[in-house]
């Protein structure tokens, strides 16, 4: 064997060698799961808002997505809600939570990029948290449910 094929072999691994789990990308996937929780809780505030007080988010003119804001309340409101389910169920180490956690924090930060105009430090904010939630649970996400085995 040589060189170039150990080092690529050393990063998969057989079925039947154990994997040593790293605390550090167990600590990042909880602490993804936690940011999960908490943008998904900070979206569902947002909805509330924009159902509650349509005037508190003034959009700018002439934006290409231009939505009503309780169009905009439903969306975060209901976003919300599945983010922070999915951040428990990636607390608790469910593998779907992964994938679903994956594919709703994409869905969060394009919603939020179009939400730039009416709140922009927020809508940048949430993005960070999502890319960053993204890059934990694809990079680190097997490593939980190792740990909890």
């Amino acid at each position: 064997m040589t060189v170039a094929q150990g080092a690529a072999a050393s990063h998969y691994e057989s079925a039947g060698e154990a994997h040593e789990v790293s605390g550090w990308a167990v600590g990042f996937i909880l602490f993804a799961g936690v940011m999960m929780v908490l943008s998904g809780g900070f979206q569902l505030f947002a909805g509330l808002v924009a159902l509650f007080e349509n005037e508190f988010y003034v959009a700018t003119r002439n934006y290409l997505f231009q939505f009503d804001a309780t169009a905009w309340g439903w969306i975060h409101l209901l976003g919300g809600i599945l983010v922070m389910v999915a951040g428990f169920a990636v607390m608790a180490g469910q593998t779907w939570a992964r994938v679903v956690g994956i594919i709703l924090a994409g869905l969060s930060a394009l919603a939020n990029f179009t939400f730039i105009p009416y709140y922009p430090f927020w809508a940048l904010t949430i993005i960070a948290i999502d890319i960053f939630v993204i890059w934990a649970l694809a990079v680190h996400g097997r490593d939980v449910r190792d740990s909890t085995m």
